[in-house]
């Protein structure tokens, strides 16, 4: 089957989702721009900062886009393509896209604050304090993940690690040149993007080598500083010119496959078992951000939500990003299977599946002329950028869970992790000291505690839409989904665990067993409750 074909089908049928679905999502919930955001309402120049759709959409797709939809479909494509081509279009818009904007829009009509603090106002303190635990044991796997994944970016492509240490400089100048020297964003843009190509020559000029346990140390302190800064000086200018890297590298590779027009050789299907692994449920945790993530309702809830200037850009950048993300997901498969097993499992072992996805980028856009090594580093680039503002933005979220679950109103002194730098700092920390181990082993407990964070947002919402008098129904089927999925696949990975005696893993996996079935109850009292009351009125 042609590969062009694939991405093409794919962009074609989330489009129709975004003017149909989402538009009748957005009428069903009452998305109302008479009403002022919180940006607007609560406005502080650090957190509650508006900014214009297209910014914003940069910053929340870059935030949530990671590396998470392309190492997860590449790694699923042990079952072969057909299958996770599927779960991506089906996942993207009746799950993922449905959480992500719900999402948000439930954080708007909450004053901005986090699906936790939604879960207390309708579930109560008990439920939101549970949450919290659950949410930041997911952001710790979260930070070793991709932690993991940028410093190995690194050392197979040093060209991409010079090139990042020179664009987040260019970021910073361009949120000052913008936020406080008054430059429009139309000239900064395209001053901005200019500056981003002469990063990335420079970057093929001066590569930068170093051992992975030093990108380590460099990207925990990156993110200590970066997580604690303003939004507008570093998190909203360095994701908004991320996302250029994004439409240029998507760009390249949707052109490329047009002039390479290439086959999938990939098995469409391989079998349910495939070494030891069960289709279901793995691949739905192993695909993870390409279809659904919980990760992303806390970046909704936790940062954008508090910069959105108007209700009605909660459809394009809540169920847009997902859908953007879907096809990014769709070109993540195709790199891998437009070349043999054999190849792949030669480029898997030499830097995992962001070196798969850069290389087969790199390949494709050398029909239109680009220098494959050049190519390739600039994939390498776009993908280890997105990395860094998912880690970032996960370390801030941290530090929010962190300092709301500490902090006690009624208490003149504050427990010593309501301070955001104290708070910070055991986020990143304890999220590094998970991060020297492989990506391999901790990606299928991060796949599954992500999938069961998005179990318990879609459940979260689906109570507040109840309380609310508004339609929940189109919550219900991925939410019931979503828990039989996660707590299965926690129970393969908790034997896999004792059996190779990694115990750390093995608690983190029963805690968020034990808390998300405790969640999953008080939310079942709750709607089952809620619709008790409906009948009887």
């Amino acid at each position: 089957m042609s590969a062009l074909l694939l991405v093409l089908i794919a962009i074609v049928i989330f489009f129709i989702a975004y003017v149909t679905y989402g538009g009748w999502l957005a009428k069903q919930w009452g998305v109302d721009d008479s009403r002022k955001t919180p940006a607007h309402t609560r406005g502080d120049g650090v957190d509650y900062v508006p900014a214009k759709s297209p910014v914003l959409l940069g910053h929340h797709f870059a935030s949530i886009a990671g590396a998470g939809p392309i190492v997860g479909p590449i790694a699923a494509a042990v079952f072969g393509w057909i299958p996770v081509f599927l779960w991506i279009i089906v996942g993207s818009i009746f799950f993922g896209g449905v959480q992500d904007f719900g999402s948000l829009f439930a954080s708007i009509r909450h004053d901005g604050k986090s699906i936790g603090e939604v879960i207390e106002v309708n579930m109560g303190r008990s439920g939101k304090k549970l949450f919290a635990v659950f949410a930041w044991l997911t952001l710790l796997l979260v930070v070793a993940a991709f932690t993991n994944i940028v410093a190995n970016t690194f050392v197979s492509v040093p060209q991409a690690a010079s090139a990042s240490v020179l664009f987040i400089v260019l970021a910073i100048a361009f949120g000052f040149a913008v936020h406080r020297r008054g430059v429009s964003l139309g000239l900064g843009s395209v001053i901005g993007v200019i500056l981003l190509f002469v990063c990335i020559a420079l970057g093929n000029m001066f590569p930068l080598a170093l051992s992975r346990n030093m990108w380590i140390v460099i990207l925990l302190g990156y993110i200590f500083v970066a997580s604690v800064t303003p939004v507008w000086i570093l998190l909203q200018p360095r994701d908004y010119l991320n996302s250029f890297l994004l439409y240029f590298m998507m760009g390249g590779a949707v052109l490329g496959l047009l002039l390479t027009r290439p086959s999938i050789q990939l098995a469409g299907y391989t079998g349910f078992n495939v070494g030891g692994q069960y289709l279901f449920p793995m691949l739905f945790v192993t695909v993870a951000c390409g279809a659904i993530s919980g990760f992303h309702s806390l970046v909704g809830s936790g940062t954008s939500a508090k910069q959105l200037d108007k209700e009605s850009d909660t459809k394009i950048v809540g169920y847009g990003s997902m859908l953007i993300e879907g096809v990014l997901a769709v070109v993540a498969i195709i790199t891998a299977a437009y070349v043999s097993q054999d190849k792949l499992t030669a480029l898997l072992a030499d830097g995992g599946p962001v070196n798969v996805f850069s290389d087969g980028i790199g390949v494709f856009m050398t029909s239109f002329g680009i220098d494959f090594t050049v190519g390739k580093s600039f994939v390498a680039l776009a993908v280890s950028a997105f990395a860094l503002t998912s880690l970032d933005t996960a370390t801030r979220l941290g530090r929010f869970i962190l300092q709301e679950f500490f902090h006690d109103e009624e208490k003149e002194s504050q427990h010593p992790l309501t301070n955001m730098y104290i708070a910070t700092a055991v986020t990143a920390g304890l999220g590094g000291l998970l991060a020297v181990t492989s990506w391999a082993v901790i990606w299928p407990i991060f796949g599954s505690a992500n999938q069961l964070l998005a179990a318990l947002a879609l459940m979260a919402v689906a109570v507040w839409l109840k309380k609310a008098g508004k339609n929940n129904k189109m919550f219900i089927i991925p939410m019931i989904f979503m828990f039989a999925v996660t707590l299965l696949a926690l129970v393969f990975l908790i034997q896999g665990n004792i059996a190779s005696g990694n115990w750390i893993l093995v608690g983190f996996a029963v805690a968020l067993f034990i808390l998300a079935l405790i969640l999953a109850h008080q939310g079942y009292i709750h709607l089952a409750k809620d619709d008790e009351e409906t009948t009887k009125a």
